[in-house]
């Protein structure tokens, strides 16, 4: 065996395969696999239960003895199949079974008289065979499915450790006197194997007719024509069709990409068809053509890909944020890197197709790592030197330090290229080529899945969410900030599916395969095992789907009872808002349990979530719930209400909304205050406007004994009916309380649509009352003085027997006898 011939792991057939895959994966939707299609009837399933029984067995016969990597990926892939089928059967049988149980059930036990009627006893004799059949069948399935994953596990281990031992191999150093010699034993009966395919090359070209040949070449400069004319219409399209922004620039840098990538493949399948016209050629010189097709749009693509992320020449439509300067130095990294590509899968690609020896498989290995190495250091090199002179500050003449992850990603690819170089010189070719190897197709992987990253990002932003100018120019209403959060949510999920897809491209080089990798995704299907509840991906896929159909239909229900339906009816506004929340929480704890339902978790089964939430209840949630079913409480009660005037421990406003935990009052000065809901169930609540919406005015006025009471009267009363906020029913009126010090005591009320336009009406009818007054002659009267009489001892210089009075007050009579 040659150990050198490199694996299909390291092929760059492979490599392309695999990119393309990624590609396929991340613009498209990733497809969730599914189950086979499940036979029929009985006699069907044992058949294919037989068949798979068998097949299985033949798979596992021999398999710790296959070296083979074809051969092993064959029998995992014929292993993963059969446990597909397995599930699919299973799957289908398991509500069959269920459905004869319950039918059984429903039948009960045979009775002991044994008069049982013969009817009934046939159909209980067929429904236990039909049960045993069925029970054999789906554990027979669900063997076979365990016995499949042990099988594909078992392939993956030894496709690890057979790649370990390749890497791990040592020969002979490319430095050694033996390896030379080898070599050169060895190289002229390989050179003779190269110039029989050179001359089945030849041969195929000869055998295609001149006129062939003639319309291919005039095809392919008909290619290169188009894909020139194409990068034109590309610029064009993406400058008028798609909308100005960043989606502008990551749109065109995808097309440019296609466009590069079509073109040089289109090529090499005109050089297959023409190579292949009359069908002759050998199985190993057709693989070799067919993958040379193959390998040019991988080429093709590495190139369109680094042109497009530089764009040297158009630095407006560049995406990353590199300077003009390092992207004009660094734009023969491209064209360089694609040819070297197709040069390297060539390389590999010969030795393996005439069946080279060892030490010339091992001469070439050396070859493409030492082209790899060398390309990747000289790019490194220049890219530090560009980066250095294009940020090189012109006092100072010192650049920048470079950021973290530019000094973390440089830093650890000079180790990678040092320790594949220094393998390939002491022997350990195998390692030292696929280390190389790794640094150059993980750049690939990279640069592709940032470009969709970008592209997705762009995409959901641009489509759904909300621009700059869009926001500026109307209120920062709820659809907006839903299409941003939905804009961001896609953006950000998309962005992890490409990073899985990166992630398993990148190790797709560690002898497990893209393909491989997401085959075992598959076994996610069974679901994880919650106690009794089967968490599978579909069932959680479904319950999600459930629950935000559920939601939206509650939220358009709401909108259609506030705008359509409550309008119409004879409730007031605030019941309105009341009936609308009561109906969004039923309607939540709807759309939850039939979530709940499609997940596979029944609401019989939630008494366990609702004994734990009761402990915790029970220690730290009390509060939370009383306030909860305080708040039921107000919108089924409606002691207040949305819209009420409420006073409430010195906090007094209106309430603007009932929530579930708490009430939002707004203060007269336009403060919001939350008041939890059980404070208007358990304390004294002053509602205004409860039973009556109407507000009163009250003024209190003292007059002099001597005022004509009956004009007083008239003056205010006049005020009062002349207030246009003053209602006329119920009339205004002043009363004459009684004489308080000397004093007239008049009281004079009215009422107002509101309570909260008494204020201000009051202070209103002051000024006017006053001023008429005025206008009269009628004075106030003046409050009752207040005597305060103090010890002597306290109040030096002053007699005891003179009482205490304002200044400028006449001195007070003595008291007489108190009178009734």
């Amino acid at each position: 065996m040659r150990f050198f011939a490199l694996p299909p792991a390291f092929s760059f057939t492979a490599l392309a395969a695999r990119l393309l895959l990624a590609l396929f994966l991340a613009i498209t939707v990733l497809p969730v696999p599914g189950h086979a299609q499940a036979p029929s009837t009985s006699q069907e399933i044992d058949k294919a239960l037989d068949a798979a029984r068998k097949e299985m067995e033949a798979l596992r016969k021999n398999l710790a003895e296959q070296t083979d990597d074809a051969e092993l990926l064959r029998r995992r892939a014929a292993a993963l199949d059969i446990q597909s089928k397995a599930d699919a059967i299973a799957e289908k049988l398991a509500p069959v079974l269920t459905s004869v149980q319950a039918r059984l059930t429903e039948l009960g036990p045979a009775g002991d008289t044994g008069k049982e009627a013969h009817d009934v006893a046939a159909q209980r004799a067929d429904l236990e065979k039909t049960r045993s059949t069925l029970d054999a069948q789906i554990k027979l399935a669900r063997l076979l499915s365990v016995e499949g994953v042990q099988t594909a596990e078992l392939v993956s281990t030894m496709r690890r450790s057979q790649f370990q031992a390749r890497l791990g191999e040592r020969r002979p150093s490319i430095l050694a006197t033996q390896f030379r010699n080898d070599l050169q034993d060895d190289l002229p009966r390989d050179l003779s194997r190269f110039d029989s395919l050179r001359d089945e090359l030849v041969a195929a070209v000869a055998g295609t007719p001149a006129w062939v040949w003639m319309v291919l070449v005039l095809l392919a400069a008909a290619i290169i024509v188009a894909s020139a004319l194409a990068a034109r219409v590309v610029r064009r399209f993406t400058a008028t069709r798609v909308p100005a922004g960043r989606l502008r620039r990551s749109f065109h840098a995808l097309l440019v990409v296609l466009v590069a990538t079509l073109a040089p493949g289109l090529i090499g399948q005109l050089i297959y068809i023409g190579l292949d016209w009359q069908g002759q050629l050998p199985d190993a010189t057709q693989a070799l053509v067919s993958g040379f097709a193959g390998i040019l749009c991988l080429g093709g693509y590495v190139t369109g890909l680094g042109l497009a992320l530089l764009s040297p020449s158009r630095p407006s439509w560049r995406l990353p944020d590199i300077p003009d300067a390092i992207a004009e130095k660094m734009r023969w990294f491209p064209h360089v890197l694609g040819p070297l590509v197709v040069v390297v899968w060539v390389l590999d690609t010969l030795p393996v197709s005439v069946n080279a020896s060892l030490s010339t498989a091992i001469a070439v290995n050396c070859l493409v790592a030492f082209l790899l190495i060398a390309v990747a250091a000289v790019g490194l090199v220049r890219l530090e030197r560009a980066r250095r002179a294009a940020l090189r500050d012109p006092e100072t003449g010192r650049a920048p330090p470079r950021r973290l992850s530019l000094l973390i990603s440089v830093s650890v690819t000079w180790i990678v290229l040092a320790i594949a170089l220094i393998a390939v010189l002491t022997g350990y070719v195998a390692f030292g080529n696929f280390a190389a190897k790794q640094v150059v197709w993980t750049l690939i992987v990279l640069s592709s899945a940032y470009l969709l990253v970008v592209l997705v990002d762009d995409f959901f932003m641009s489509v759904l969410g909300v621009s700059r100018r869009e926001a500026d120019g109307q209120e920062r209403s709820q659809e907006p900030r839903i299409r941003d959060q939905a804009a961001v949510v896609l953006s950000g999920a998309a962005r992890v599916l490409i990073g899985l897809i990166a992630f398993i491209m990148v190790l797709g080089q560690f002898a497990e395969g893209p393909v491989e990798l997401l085959q075992r995704a598959e076994q996610l299907l069974n679901g994880l095992s919650v106690g009794q509840v089967q968490l599978r991906p579909a069932a959680l896929v479904q319950g999600l789907l459930v629950l935000l159909g559920g939601l939206l239909a509650v939220r358009i229900l709401k909108r259609w009872l506030i705008k359509r339906y409550l309008p119409t009816t004879t409730l007031d506004p605030g019941m309105q808002t009341s009936a609308t929340t009561l109906f969004g929480y039923v309607g939540v704890v709807v759309a939850v349990g039939l979530a709940l339902s499609a997940l596979g978790i029944g609401l019989e089964r939630v008494a366990w979530v609702a004994s734990a939430l009761s402990v915790g209840i029970g220690f730290g949630l009390q509060a939370v719930v009383q306030n909860f079913v305080s708040g039921l409480i107000l919108l089924a009660e409606r002691p207040v209400k949305v819209g009420d005037w409420v006073s409430l421990g010195g906090v007094e406003g209106d309430i603007r909304r009932i929530n579930v935990r708490a009430t939002e009052i707004q203060m007269s000065d336009r403060s919001t205050v939350i008041v939890p809901n059980s404070e208007f169930i358990t304390k004294t609540v002053r509602n205004v406007t409860h039973a009556n919406p109407l507000g009163l005015v009250q003024v209190k006025l003292p007059m002099p004994l001597g005022t004509d009471a009956a004009k007083a009267r008239e003056i205010i009363l006049s005020a009062f009916k002349d207030h246009e906020d003053v209602l006329d029913t119920p009339a205004p009126n002043v009363y004459l309380d009684g004489i308080d010090a000397g004093n007239l005591m008049f009281n004079a009320t009215g009422y107002v649509g509101s309570p909260r336009q008494a204020y201000g009406t009051r202070s209103a009818l002051l000024f006017e009352i006053l001023q008429r007054l005025a206008a009269e002659n009628i004075g106030l009267g003046k409050p009752p003085t207040m005597l305060v009489a103090a010890p002597p001892s306290l109040l030096p210089g002053i007699s005891a027997s003179a009482p205490s009075r304002p200044a400028g007050e006449p001195p007070a009579a003595e008291p007489g006898p108190a009178r009734g």
